[in-house]
């Protein structure tokens, strides 16, 4: 019989009682569970609510259940319909009277969001030391690859020339801001919601302040009927998730086709750039030669999963009003299945991070086509006072020329430069060597060594400051 059953002559039929039950899903939240009931229960018997043996009781029944389901032991009955009435079923029928004395001055609407909350911040900060450890990792492959040079893309086709250590340090920025995200999202979860009862708050005298403080919450939400329909958090701990994912699948992407041996014939480049180390591969069932960038591929393929269960979220909150509603159900299982997620492709991705193999050979090798010094050319003509326009302009018929010759930049000899413009010297191969090419871009942000090596240094310190976050 449920807990609720009083006003009922009949319960529900077998079908509607699996169909409206949340207790596959919201059991995950056992501990968060037990950790709000039993701050609620010390703080009744502060207010005189309860007595203090009744609360003694609870609180020793509440923490041998909770024993009994880390030991695997506790039978969840699909019957309790949710985490809290299995808990408390079991904890009534353990302690007696003192067990069913619990829900004074408590709905499941407040108990709910209490776990929800608390959840949210567990699984948040777990995401973020998976963040940083990938950031760590990042850090350690632009370190460990400083002066390796690769071609830059834009539309796909070769740019500019930049250090491969500059590439790196562009993903572990976008996972500096997803670390971000995550801890907006923790802070938006660390409020108390407990005391608002079902949604009016409650005539029994609870002091909010005091469960604030004992389950870890940085503040009490100030209104009974946004703290019991409230779900933003959730929808930034999903954001947080999308926006991650995303960024995992852009760098899984360029994983994928940095391993790849395939020929471009448009721009005469072959990638090879990296070889995935076997623990992030599979093979074929009928190909015997085959290395499959699988991993990646997954991590690609989920980042949809994990978008999807945000929309799945945002249509779920669009149209409800105040205060709860039973479609406020539907909000734990997508969130859960982002974070898990989340998390394992994060750890997929800094174990291929750490062990790739850079092949900056290969890479070297393709930044010398596709005229990637073009650009430092037409700086040349620019810095000796000529418009950059026509500058633009001269270097695009060289580039004319070289494609008809079916040569590069570097090819072409001092004649053929100075029959483009009068301004070209000797001194033109130095803007065609990719050291210097590099090594030039000195600006804050660019491609320079120096400047790289200035922001390996300030992501360090960034990481170590969002690290001590979590300590």
């Amino acid at each position: 019989m449920a807990l609720w059953s009083g006003r009922f002559e009949k319960g529900v039929s077998e079908f509607t009682q699996e169909f409206g039950a949340s207790l596959p899903v919201d059991k995950a939240m056992y501990h968060q569970d037990i950790a709000g009931s039993r701050a609620h229960a010390r703080m009744l018997a502060a207010q005189g609510v309860i007595s203090q043996e009744d609360a003694d009781a609870i609180v020793a029944g509440l923490s041998d259940i909770e024993k009994t389901i880390e030991e695997g032991n506790f039978v969840f009955d699909i019957n309790d319909e949710d985490i809290h009435m299995s808990i408390e079923k079991v904890l009534t029928q353990n302690i007696g009277d003192a067990g069913a004395r619990l829900h004074t001055g408590r709905s499941r609407n407040d108990q709910v969001i209490t776990d929800t909350r608390l959840y949210a911040k567990m699984l948040a900060e777990d995401l973020m030391h998976d963040v940083n450890s990938l950031r760590q990792a990042l850090i350690k492959a632009a370190k460990d690859n400083m002066g390796t040079i690769l071609p830059g893309y834009t539309h796909m086709q070769h740019a500019q020339p930049v250090l491969l250590s500059h590439h790196f340090m562009a993903y572990f920025w976008m996972f500096s801001r997803d670390f971000a995200r995550l801890k907006q999202a923790y802070d938006a979860a660390n409020a108390n919601p407990l005391g608002s009862a079902a949604l009016a708050g409650t005539t029994y005298p609870l002091d909010r302040a005091k469960t604030t403080e004992e389950l870890g919450f940085a503040t009490m939400i100030p209104n009974s009927l946004d703290a019991v329909s409230d779900r933003d958090f959730l929808l930034d701990l999903d954001y947080a998730c999308s926006v991650a994912m995303i960024h995992l699948s852009r760098l899984s992407e360029e994983i994928i086709l940095w391993s790849t041996s395939e020929f471009a014939w448009w721009n005469s480049s072959e990638f090879s750039y990296i070889a995935i180390d076997d623990s992030f591969c599979t093979g074929s069932s009928i190909m015997p030669q085959k290395k499959n960038p699988d991993f990646a591929e997954l991590i690609r393929g989920k980042s949809g999963r994990v978008v999807g269960d945000l929309m799945a979220l945002l249509t779920t909150m669009k149209s409800l009003p105040l205060a709860y509603n039973k479609d406020l159900q539907e909000d734990k299982e997508g969130v859960m299945d982002a974070c898990k997620t989340l998390h394992d492709c994060l750890v997929c991705m800094e174990g291929m991070i750490s062990t790739m193999k850079i092949n900056a050979d290969a890479m070297r090798t393709q930044s010398k086509k596709g005229y990637l010094a073009a650009t430092d050319v037409a700086d040349y003509l620019a810095k000796k006072g000529l418009p950059f326009r026509k500058a633009h302009e001269i270097v695009g018929h060289l580039v004319l020329l070289c494609d008809k010759r079916g040569c590069d930049l570097d090819d072409l000899t001092l004649e053929d430069f100075k029959s483009a413009s009068d301004l070209f010297e000797a001194d033109i191969t130095g803007a065609l060597d990719l050291e210097s090419i590099v090594a030039a871009r000195t600006t804050y942000g660019g491609t320079g060594n120096s400047v790289v090596a200035e922001q390996i240094e300030l992501g360090a310190q960034k990481l170590a400051s969002d690290e001590a976050l979590l300590k």
